[in-house]
């Protein structure tokens, strides 16, 4: 051994004894070796008196490659890293709420999807690589973050309004709500009911009314926690708190509120559902109605879609209305759509007309509007009498309650 160099030392032996005769006689001629002995004796204590030795028991060698191929569980990288399960392999099963999302849509807080597997390719995902059922993600991050993706990547859809987060949030400003602020309540409190497992977390912001604050605490429960704000310098700061905290998937609010302060900015950095209030009360709604637009924005909302009409009970609508009759283009997004509604065992109603298509959503009754969550949502109520852009009338009318969806595209 002297007159040749190693740097490590793997030490496999059938007899315990032998493998003392053989760390002793290391210890003597390179004690700084680099050892590694693989352990298949019940005696602990073997090697314990080296100093540069890795210990390494069969028996969990053995465990862990049978663990390894059982069903249903992650897969976690053991000699690479720290070992102690920052790197996980999860799979994407039918069902999933993560199935056609884009990965840019998905909040990746203290963990990260750095790759993809595909048909036993690998993918780099960017912001707008969709997410499939049979995928394998290779996620990094702290390991109780993790389990609890993993967690979330196998749950089912119908657990709306995961995976955005676990929870619901209202925001009621009686600056703007103080008038329908108890029946913002009692929708947001309707909604809960419909879910499994869920909180309904209120922040009341600029309180102004204490009979009427009076009133709504006492609709708290086990499952409706009202906290209040009389310091309101730091709204924002204390939402963005609050949605971290509960772990907050859905924001609800009126539109004033929304538009107030920078919330809708605020929710948008997020990747946060949001529901607005509209005249129609959520408890009356019979039908969600999805519109036609881009076509990586109506794929990255598709499964929420399917998510919040299932959970609600609601008849789904995909509107194609074109005033130029331009079917032929949304064809891809149709055959998106019915193959979602075959995995989910749901129905969707395709409806192609030539017609304005904010037109057509004025004439509809007791909906709930799907739409993406855009970046700029137009205010302006005169520009919706000119334009046939859905963003353009999202928030300049309250007929219909409304659903924004993150999403994300090029």
């Amino acid at each position: 051994m002297n007159e040749t160099k190693f740097s490590n030392l793997f030490v496999v032996m059938e007899d315990i004894e032998d493998a003392r005769y053989v760390l002793k006689n290391i210890a003597m001629i390179k004690p700084k070796i680099r050892i590694t002995l693989v352990n298949q004796w019940d005696d602990h204590t073997i090697g314990k008196d080296h100093e540069n030795i890795t210990i390494v028991h069969s028996d969990k060698l053995i465990a862990a490659h049978l663990y390894d191929q059982l069903p249903n569980v992650p897969l976690v990288a053991q000699n690479v890293g720290l070992g102690q399960g920052e790197i996980m392999e999860v799979h994407v099963p039918f069902g999933s709420s993560y199935a056609y999302r884009h990965v840019g849509s998905i909040l990746q807080q203290k963990w990260k999807i750095s790759a993809l597997y595909r048909d036993e390719k690998l993918i780099l995902p960017e912001d707008t690589t969709m997410i499939r059922p049979n995928d394998t993600l290779l996620i990094l991050g702290q390991p109780i973050v993790l389990n609890g993706v993993y967690k979330t990547i196998n749950k089912r859809i119908g657990l709306f309004p995961e995976p955005f987060g676990k929870n619901i949030y209202l925001i009621l400003d009686l600056r703007h709500d103080k008038k329908e602020a108890l029946l913002c309540l009692k929708q947001s409190i309707y909604l809960i009911e419909k879910l499994e497992d869920k909180a309904l977390f209120v922040r009341i912001l600029y309180p102004n009314d204490f009979d009427l604050i009076e009133e709504l605490k006492t609709l708290e429960s086990e499952r409706v926690t009202i906290s209040i704000s009389y310091e309101n310098e730091n709204a924002a700061f204390l939402i963005k708190n609050d949605i971290h905290e509960f772990d907050i998937g859905l924001v609800m609010n009126s539109i004033p509120t929304f538009e107030a302060d920078g919330l809708k900015e605020t929710l948008y950095d997020l990747k946060k559902l949001v529901f607005l209030f509209g005249d129609k009360l959520l408890y009356n709604i019979k039908n969600s109605v999805v519109l036609m637009s881009e076509n990586e924005k109506m794929e990255s909302i598709s499964s929420t879609a399917f998510d919040i009409s299932e959970t609600l009970g609601l008849g789904l609508t995909l509107g194609d209305f074109n005033p130029e009759g331009d079917f032929e283009s949304k064809k891809m997004i149709i055959d998106h759509y019915e193959t979602l509604a075959h995995i989910f065992n749901m129905e969707v109603n395709i409806e192609q007309k030539v017609a304005n298509p904010i037109r057509e959503l004025s004439n509809m009754e007791d909906i709930l509007q799907i739409a993406p969550f855009e970046k700029r949502l137009n205010t302006d109520s005169l520009r919706k009498f000119i334009s046939n852009r859905i963003q353009d009338f999202l928030l300049t009318t309250n007929k219909h309650p409304k659903l924004l969806v993150p999403f994300a595209m090029t």
